[in-house]
């Protein structure tokens, strides 16, 4: 998914120093966002209180929508470095294609994985003929210093392991680990996202790795996530310390966890770029304006999207927070 900011701001982050090394609960408020023609998303990170989350770098959270009488998504051709996008449906249908050739519609439990790393473009677009409703999230994982010029690569997969806990909880384990689950989708630190579903009435206690910050991103209901009670679309962020994350729900509830070893590396994120310095977004910039490096995607009917103006003041780096 692209970031269609006009005026994307330049993000410094990563590094440990403002990590939070004990448990919190920090209630962290999106912000809508316009996203191509008819769809609005609700950005919960990069956010005001916090930049990244583990390596996840980049949360937007959509829907339900009733497109019923709408085009739905519609995401022109566009370009990425140093990252992976991860797509992730509840409701709908979303037509992903890119310059490697790849063309696969994602449908709800499936992971549409893509790995940017030196260079990729792809447009995402409901179907001509599409469900209902669409809802889903879309998520950004940093590269490491050491994997972000790797070669790009799609990947997509529809057998997900499963975790089940006494209470009605079931869980499908996205990336990385969870329970002594894991996933099949390629992952360069050490991360994991889980979709998890309460049944109404469920009480339990999930396990969870103390070395991991973690967040939890609610979908729909109402979860109480270590006795914070959370709204569709919002983000609590949780930091780091625990053994075992508590768990409520009185109605049907369902949120995505996150988490991941705090990314010790500092990354710049302009746009669709994650870079390491200026001169790399500069770069990144050029290359898409030139028709340079990133290839074509084909099939998509209408023009890629244009970068925005770089901004006229140099970087000034900051840490995770604000």
């Amino acid at each position: 998914m692209s970031n269609l900011d006009l005026k994307p701001p330049t993000t410094v982050c990563g590094g440990r120093t403002d990590v939070a090394a004990q448990p919190v609960r920090d209630l962290l408020a999106g912000k809508d966002v316009p996203l191509g023609e008819s769809t609005v998303v609700r950005r919960l990170l990069p956010n005001l209180g916090r930049r990244m989350v583990g390596a996840w770098c980049f949360v937007d959270h959509y829907g339900p929508d009733d497109i019923a009488d709408e085009p739905g998504m519609q995401v022109p051709p566009h370009p990425h470095i140093g990252l992976q996008t991860v797509s992730w449906l509840h409701e709908g249908e979303v037509l992903h294609r890119d310059s490697l050739g790849s063309k696969q519609t994602l449908r709800p439990g499936q992971l549409g994985l893509m790995t940017s790393g030196r260079a990729i473009a792809h447009s995402e677009e409901s179907p001509r003929e599409h469900a209902r409703l669409l809802h889903g999230a879309q998520l950004w994982v940093a590269l490491p210093d050491e994997h972000r010029h790797t070669e790009p690569r799609w990947e997509h997969h529809t057998e997900l392991p499963r975790v089940t806990g006494g209470g009605g909880l079931s869980a499908t384990v996205i990336l990385g680990e969870l329970d002594g689950a894991r996933s099949p989708g390629t992952t360069f630190t050490p991360l994991m996202g889980a979709d998890i579903t309460l049944a109404a009435g469920t009480d339990t206690r999930l396990p969870v790795h103390p070395d991991f910050e973690y967040a939890a991103l609610t979908m729909s209901g109402e979860a109480e996530v270590d006795g914070v009670r959370l709204a569709p679309g919002s983000l609590l962020y949780l930091g780091c310390g625990r053994t075992e994350l508590p768990l409520r729900a009185d109605v049907d509830s369902a949120f995505m966890l996150l988490g991941g070893e705090p990314f010790e590396e500092r990354i710049v994120m302009w746009w669709n770029f994650v870079g390491r310095s200026q001169q790399d977004i500069e770069q990144a910039r050029a290359d898409w304006m030139n028709t340079t490096r990133f290839g074509e995607v084909h099939g998509y009917d209408g023009p890629r999207l244009p970068a925005p103006m770089l901004p006229s003041t140099p970087l000034k780096p900051r840490g995770r927070t604000r």
